[in-house]
């Protein structure tokens, strides 16, 4: 079978053109002043797979994106071809030689011919991506690149296609990161899915300098410094849908290893309520975000969600008589409507200095995508002292902590207390596979590690199944939810900060606050996570018991 690449400067996937009306109607009186038939849809018309296998696989790379031409299915010896544009005659004759047969022509408008090539490049995927992974376990290969190629023009051929490849599996997989780490003696590759790290592939220290190069070379970075540590970004297209990929390098004792994050801007979750909140946690954000001015805190880990609960907050309050403007590091995913900027520390273009900018901009609603230093801090406050409502996250392990932190870095209490609106931490845990959870019980001990009451032992509850399921790769979770803590600022509490009071203190007395393993213990309950998984993303609390 021919491979067909994800990505590469002449193997790209189609872009999708906008469905138009117009496009359709001048489809269709074309074919009707040639006498052909036409076909306003292709979404029920797949073709066998035996037909785009072999040779018209390889047409689908460089050829199909300009030849706009699909097979559709085979009658008598008679191949069924849509087209775009039937006045390309060559485009038919190829492929009246490719499979050696008549070939009857029907018409269809363009965005539904590139719709079904993108779904039958995604598919020969998938294929590629099954094979490799059934044949992993074969000694003569275990060391090779594992690529059968049929189409190379050049000695790079295997190495692109295996990248290409890599990029693939770890997005049908769910990963958000790609590492690919150098050892003494093999080349590993890890998939992080759901905030845990798998392993995947080992390959050879022979091909360790061309994938590295490759992924490097795709980045725009210097494939010739690798004594230091660079970043760069590529911007690709799996399946017709746009994916962005964060590469960072950095020097080790065997070889450069790379980390590739992928953000799917299709699959970004911008939508305030399925952020996972409770009902309770959820009024007070969705009151707090609708202030006039004051600063709201994100709290929690790098990979907590923290930025992506902004932005459902921003796409939330976003309207026409708002200006909303934020400086980022870097513009994650991009958000109709708003002004979003990524600094640029090479050119002094900081947090800081940003911020100062969008004051002069007349905002309504600031976002910082982090508070660093004080500085930055202390330019925030100001904003939302004189009417500004700012958003922003800071690296702390729980809510009071925020606080705390603020006073470390040189906030006067007054200003703290004066423009804090609350401070939400959050962490992401794992859900459990709604097709293969299985029913357990929960046992005194773990109710006690919880914060659950007594009462809750013998509970049935739902724990991940032993061996997982395909809807779930096999790893017995599927996707993450995030669990939260939201300490609201009231009159006692700006009491406590007024006078320096440590974290464990403002905790005592937020009488309203539930804390992360609160919030944990909830879901566990209800069945969206396990006992296992709330325990090892919080920390003991020295709470009441749920009753």
């Amino acid at each position: 079978m021919a491979e067909v690449p994800v990505d590469s400067s002449e193997d790209e996937e189609l872009p999708e053109t906008p469905v138009s009306k117009s496009n359709g109607d001048q489809s269709k009186q074309l074919a009707d002043s040639l006498g052909l038939s036409y076909l306003p849809t292709l979404s029920d018309a797949e073709p066998p797979r035996e037909l785009v296998l072999g040779e018209f696989s390889r047409l689908l790379g460089s050829w199909g994106k300009s030849a706009r031409a699909i097979p559709l299915r085979e009658d008598n010896d008679v191949i069924t071809v849509a087209v775009s544009d039937p006045l390309n005659t060559s485009a038919v004759d190829i492929i009246r030689l490719c499979y050696d047969k008549p070939v009857k022509v029907v018409v269809a408008p363009e965005e539904e011919v590139i719709r079904a090539i993108n779904g039958v490049r995604s598919s020969l995927m998938s294929d590629r991506e099954s094979t490799l992974e059934s044949d992993s376990d074969t000694p003569e290969i275990s060391n090779s690149l594992k690529i059968d190629v049929t189409d190379a023009e050049d000695d790079d051929a295997p190495i692109i296609r295996y990248v290409n490849t890599l990029i693939f599996r770890a997005a049908e997989r769910r990963a958000s990161d790609v590492h690919i780490e150098p050892f003494e003696d093999v080349l590993k590759v890890r998939f992080r899915i759901d905030g845990v790290l798998h392993d995947v592939d080992e390959e050879s220290k022979t091909f360790q300098a061309s994938i590295l190069s490759r992924i490097k070379v795709m980045a725009n970075l210097n494939i010739a410094e690798k004594r230091l540590p660079q970043d760069g970004r590529i911007g690709i297209k799996i399946a017709g849908q746009d994916v962005d990929i964060r590469v960072s390098t950095v020097p080790t004792r065997y070889g450069e290893r790379i980390v590739m994050r992928l953000l799917d801007k299709s699959k970004v979750m911008l939508d305030f309520d399925i952020l996972g909140l409770s009902e309770q946690n959820s009024s007070i954000l969705n009151r707090m975000i609708q202030k006039s001015h004051g600063i709201v805190l994100v709290t929690g880990p790098t990979g907590s969600g923290k930025t992506t609960t902004l932005y459902a907050c921003l796409s939330e309050i976003n309207s026409e008589d708002k200006n909303i403007l934020t400086v980022e590091d870097p513009v994650e995913y991009e958000l109709r409507g708003i002004g979003q900027m990524q600094v640029n520390p090479k050119i002094g273009f900081t947090f800081a200095s940003g911020l100062r900018s969008i004051l002069r901009q007349d905002p309504d609603v600031i976002m910082v995508g982090e508070i660093r230093d004080l500085e930055t801090v202390e330019i925030a406050i100001q904003a939302s002292l004189t009417g500004h409502l700012v958003f922003s996250t800071l690296h702390t392990n729980d809510a009071p902590g925020a606080i705390t932190r603020m006073m470390d870095m040189g906030v006067e209490p007054f200003l703290i207390s004066s423009s804090l609106l609350m401070v939400m931490a959050q962490r992401l845990v794992r859900a459990l596979c709604p097709e293969c959870k299985k029913p357990v019980t929960i046992s005194a001990e773990e109710c006690a590690e919880l914060g659950l009451s007594s009462q809750h032992a013998g509970t049935q509850i739902f724990g991940p199944s032993d061996h997982g399921c395909k809807t779930c790769s096999f790893n017995s979770y599927k996707g993450r939810c995030g669990i939260h803590e939201i300490l609201e600022l009231d009159d006692e509490i700006r009491s406590l900060i007024m006078q320096r009071t440590n974290a464990s203190q403002i905790r005592a007395a937020a009488h309203k606050l539930k804390s992360l393993r609160y919030d944990g213990a909830e879901k566990v309950l209800t069945g969206v996570t396990s006992v296992q998984e709330v325990l090892r993303v919080t920390q003991e609390d020295t709470i009441d018991a749920i009753d």
